[in-house]
């Protein structure tokens, strides 16, 4: 199996399946920049541009549109045709009115839904750990490559961190990435699925199971979705995106 890492290009056969291009009509496609994405959780803004919105007939057309700032990545203007776009990211396009959140999507595993112009200043993110940083503040990282410092006054008892938890979710002011809510991951919340065969599917969470020497990350949970089947999948494949329904557009 070809490797996808390790070299400047990357063959369409190697190139994730989620990936809106036709594998075998040309051999070679753009291979996403190192940035806020892994490459099997990304797709290249051009391919967004032409691929997937259709603004763009060719690369050629693409590369203009991204080259001369007309888009916009969480509210910053992206000139690399490579940048990688992922999870809840948002793309602006002012010029033609066009505002898009990237989420996951049944079959597809990502795709874009339109949203209102006002809902491009807040983003959700998932938190995937913490780490102490000088003077015993506590920094937490974010699914999209984000930090967000949480100063604490006494180190050896950081109350100010205790409520953000590994894999709980934040509701962010963008720029300023100034929390706006934060929904902590538990019973009777509403989630949305980032990977898996369910990937997509949101529904509420009905129950978290974990087993003696298995990782929080893969407890196995049971979620109701919105026509009232339940299904079961891992605690790393869940997204709280809010109480009894989303904060934000996701479907």
């Amino acid at each position: 199996m070809a490797k996808i890492g390790g070299s400047h290009h990357l063959k369409r056969l190697a190139a994730p399946a989620f990936w809106p291009i036709l594998k075998k009509e040309y051999k070679w496609v753009v291979k996403p920049s190192p940035g806020p994405h892994p490459i099997d959780r990304c797709i290249p803004l051009l391919l967004l541009i032409r691929d997937m919105i259709g603004i763009a007939k060719n690369a050629k057309e693409g590369k203009r549109i991204i080259y001369d700032g007309k888009v916009l990545v969480d509210n910053h203007v992206r000139r690399d045709y490579k940048f990688p776009v992922g999870l809840m990211d948002i793309v602006s396009i002012p010029d033609i009115d066009l505002y898009l959140r990237i989420v996951p999507y049944v079959g597809r595993y990502l795709w874009y839904i339109d949203i209102p112009m006002e809902e491009t200043k807040l983003k959700l993110v998932r938190i995937e750990n913490k780490t102490t940083v000088k003077n015993g503040n506590i920094q937490l990282n974010l699914h999209d490559g984000r930090n967000i410092l949480i100063n604490v006054k006494d180190p050896r008892n950081p109350v100010e961190a205790f409520p953000f938890k590994t894999l709980d979710s934040l509701l962010i002011e963008l720029p300023s990435q100034s929390i706006v809510q934060h929904i902590p991951l538990d019973i009777g919340k509403t989630a949305i699925i980032i990977d898996g065969r369910n990937v997509g599917r949101v529904g509420k969470i009905i129950n978290i199971e974990s087993y003696e020497g298995r990782k929080r990350r893969y407890s196995l949970v049971t979620i109701e979705d919105l026509n009232g089947h339940r299904f079961q999948t891992i605690l790393d494949y869940v997204m709280v995106v809010g109480e009894n329904k989303p904060v934000i557009k996701v479907f």
